[in-house]
């Protein structure tokens, strides 16, 4: 019994430990997801944008989660580097409603392993494409406002509606999402960008589909914000490389003057 005694209060004592370097730390990640067909290389092309600012350099830690559930990690985040970038990919990139459902549900597996692995609480989400979709189920099925804060979520021509063009036809996804917005963090900002070459759709993703989202996070989150992009560089797959995505996203994430764990906003 005493014995018992002794481990249980060790494993508690470890457990307020690892609770209090999460609450108190200034680890601010941004955690990426890449859209259908990505892999977890995506995002380097923005990255190498984002980090041209001699001032302003982010690690990248990557994780690639296998078929079975398993998951690769690549990439270090420097012990100086309060706001790295995450990029969670996927084996199975497959489209479907039914693939984003079970990736969901590894975001939130690989969320708490990071955690626990690098002690942050706050964090802000990007998604590309069916990346913001993955980020929203996520929110409304598995997100623990105990367990984290995201700040910010952005997507980047997510299809919402899928290839629908017109909102009097929802598909079983956006209807679920719509149903479950009652999940969302109330405290969350949300930055819907779409891209349009001929003002109907991307290349790809109607406009309309995009737009869809207002009606999963319009009033039911902190603030809603809806941006369009037009031009050649705003097609579907060069959303992430667009030059005004990155002047946006160090705008609104990246130099956030509203969240005092931004360790831009730091005391220095």
């Amino acid at each position: 019994m005493v014995i018992i005694g002794i481990l249980g209060r060790s494993w508690v004592d470890e457990t307020r430990l690892n609770q209090s370097k999460i609450q108190n730390s200034r680890l601010y990640p941004v955690i990426f997801i890449p859209g259908s067909s990505a892999t977890v290389n995506r995002f380097d092309d923005l990255f190498n944008k984002l980090n041209a600012n001699p001032n302003q350099k982010h690690s990248v830690l990557k994780i690639n989660i296998k078929k079975d559930g398993q998951y690769d990690i690549s990439g270090t985040i420097r012990q100086t580097d309060f706001r790295p970038f995450i990029v969670i990919g996927f084996e199975n990139n497959a489209d479907g409603y039914s693939n984003i459902k079970k990736q969901a549900s590894y975001i939130d597996d690989v969320l708490t392993l990071l955690q626990n692995r690098y002690h942050f609480h706050h964090f802000d989400a990007i998604g590309h494409s069916n990346g913001g979709l993955i980020w929203t189920r996520y929110l409304e099925k598995y997100f623990n406002n105990q367990q984290f804060v995201m700040n910010h979520l952005m997507t980047l021509g997510t299809p919402y509606n899928f290839s629908e063009t017109s909102i009097s036809r929802k598909t079983e996804m956006l209807k679920d999402m719509i149903q479950g917005r009652t999940q969302l963090p109330s405290n969350l900002i949300v930055y819907s960008i779409a891209g349009t070459e001929d003002y109907t759709d991307d290349g790809i993703v109607p406009v309309q589909s995009v737009t869809a989202g207002k009606y999963i996070f319009q009033n039911y989150t902190q603030k809603y914000m809806q941006i369009t992009l037009s031009g050649n560089e705003a097609q579907h797959s060069n959303l992430p490389d667009n030059n005004e995505v990155v002047s946006i996203i160090n705008q609104y994430i990246l130099t956030d003057n509203s969240n005092p764990r931004n360790p831009t906003n730091a005391p220095k």
